[in-house]
């Protein structure tokens, strides 16, 4: 490959780094680590990251 080759090829597509099933097995791990918890602030976040999750699977 010369210089001029790697000036005009295009970028490789960026492949996923968690599938659908990462995301659901996710949100369900976020789910019961919710009813765990006691803390109203962490809870809050816990609940923000599991609506999150939500949008992107």
């Amino acid at each position: 490959m010369t210089d001029t080759d790697t000036k005009t090829r295009e970028p490789s597509r960026a492949r996923a780094l968690l599938s659908t099933a990462d995301m659901r097995l996710l949100r369900r791990a976020l789910e019961s680590h919710a009813k765990a918890t006691e803390d109203r602030d962490e809870l809050a976040k816990i609940n923000a990251l599991h609506h999150r999750l939500g949008n992107y699977s």
